[in-house]
């Protein structure tokens, strides 16, 4: 069988710095690899996600991008888009400023940021889908998947909110102080996903301190893989639609920090708003490239 070669890249994304934020790699032209050569792809790259480039099902868009984590593929993911928007906007000159995903939780738009010169420095995307509250977990159940007491648990905004913009997230205020204590108990973890949530592999609990509009956050996700994930979107911009829900207005704009405990710091820009057809929000970043390469199969 003849050798088959896919180049790919990866980068820092929501930093400035090398080796901070939260890595991604990008294979930049997919076309022959299988469902199952993606995942394997992604389980040997070992990070949080892997993104894969296809060309578009309609042309008036930039192109098909799947998301892989390390045991499965999801619908939509924050740092994967931004990642992969501003890697396209490197590679494709001619797409514009504005690039659009097609992805299996809906079209996802990416506005590419650049330096006076031009060059792509990161960017910001729209989620793909307006908030959707799924439910609430109890603080006694959800504490301990994190090595917290309910005691830890801010519960004055909102109780652990089960929440998505495109995938699901649990969303937990926690006190300050108990931020850096968190650490996840994994036999805890699946049996509270299995008695609350009916599945044993998908329980990703995000935890947050807030001090106004500025934020301090940790996200864990052990059974998919992601012990601790230094910078995630898709639940950085979540929270953004849930706190607009909840605190009124018709748009609300944070700053958040992630990945302090990792030694990864991210940086992360969140807006989110009113629509007619519910509250939207958005997430954006810098990114910096780190290697290139070529998978051999």
């Amino acid at each position: 069988m003849a050798t088959r070669s896919f180049p790919y890249v990866t980068l820092d994304v929501f930093t400035g710095t090398r080796f901070g934020g939260n890595p991604l790699a990008v294979f930049t032209a997919a076309e022959g690899l299988s469902d199952a050569e993606m995942q394997s792809l992604a389980a040997e790259m070992n990070y949080s996600e892997t993104t894969f480039v296809l060309p578009p099902s309609d042309p008036a868009n930039t192109a098909r991008v799947r998301i892989f984590h390390r045991t499965a593929e999801m619908p939509f993911a924050g740092h994967p888009n931004v990642g992969t928007g501003y890697v396209l906007a490197g590679l494709r000159p001619e797409a514009g400023d504005v690039l659009r995903f097609e992805e299996i939780a809906g079209l996802v738009e990416i506005r590419i940021a650049r330096d006076a010169e031009g060059r792509p420095t990161g960017a910001e995307i729209d989620a793909p889908q307006p908030l959707q509250i799924l439910g609430t977990l109890p603080a006694e159940a959800i504490a301990p998947c994190i090595g917290l007491t309910p005691a830890d648990l801010v519960t004055t905004t909102h109780i652990p909110t089960r929440a998505s913009v495109g995938v699901d997230f649990t969303l937990v205020e926690v006190a300050a102080d108990a931020l850096s204590r968190a650490l996840p108990d994994i036999a805890i973890y699946r049996r509270v996903a299995e008695e609350h949530l009916g599945a044993g592999d998908r329980l990703s609990i995000f935890l947050y301190a807030r001090d106004g509009n500025r934020i301090r956050a940790r996200m864990f996700s052990p059974l998919s893989g992601t012990w601790e994930d230094p910078a995630t979107g898709s639940a950085n911009a979540t929270l953004a639609a849930l706190l607009l829900s909840i605190l009124g207005g018709d748009e609300a704009r944070f700053e958040v920090t992630q990945g302090v405990e990792m030694g990864r710091p991210s940086d992360l820009r969140l807006r989110a708003w009113r629509t007619a057809e519910g509250i939207r929000a958005s997430v954006g970043g810098s990114c910096v490239p780190v290697l290139r390469g070529a998978a051999t199969l």
